[in-house]
This record gives C-alpha cells, sequence and structure tokens, in this order.
C-alpha cells in the first residue's frame, strides 16, 4: 500500500466514525507528514512510496486503529 493509499483510507473511516481528520505534508520534514485522527497522531513518510508492513502496522497503531478498521 501506497502513502497515499493509506491516508485516503484513514480519511474514509474518519468520515464513518465522525472523526476529525487532518493531513499536514507541511509539518514534517523532507516528505514526510503529519496526519491527525482525532487526538491521535503519526507521521507518514514520503506518500508515494509504498509503505513496508511494519511501518504500516506501527502507523495504525499510533493512530489507534486494526487493518480491519481501514478496509
Amino acid at each position: 500500500m501506497r502513502g497515499n493509499e493509506f491516508i485516503r483510507k484513514i480519511q474514509k473511516y474518519a468520515k464513518t466514525a465522525s472523526l476529525s481528520f487532518e493531513w499536514r505534508a507541511d509539518r514534517g520534514k523532507g516528505s514526510h507528514g503529519l496526519l491527525i485522527l482525532g487526538d491521535r497522531r503519526t507521521v507518514v513518510r514520503n506518500p508515494k512510496d509504498e509503505l513496508k508492513t511494519g511501518t504500516y502496522h506501527a502507523m495504525l497503531k499510533q493512530l489507534g486503529l486494526t487493518e480491519r478498521d481501514v478496509r
């Protein structure tokens, strides 16, 4: 899964769960950006690149989500 796809899925989840969502590309260093879901946040590295499995799971954990939530 690419970073952009992850961002879109989290945005869709936020809409269905009535949570605030914000993507801040300017709040990161280089190609990194900040994704805010409710009161939780995570850093998304280059959204154009593929996410490694461990990175993907760590980002979900930081947001308090499981893989079922973002399908």
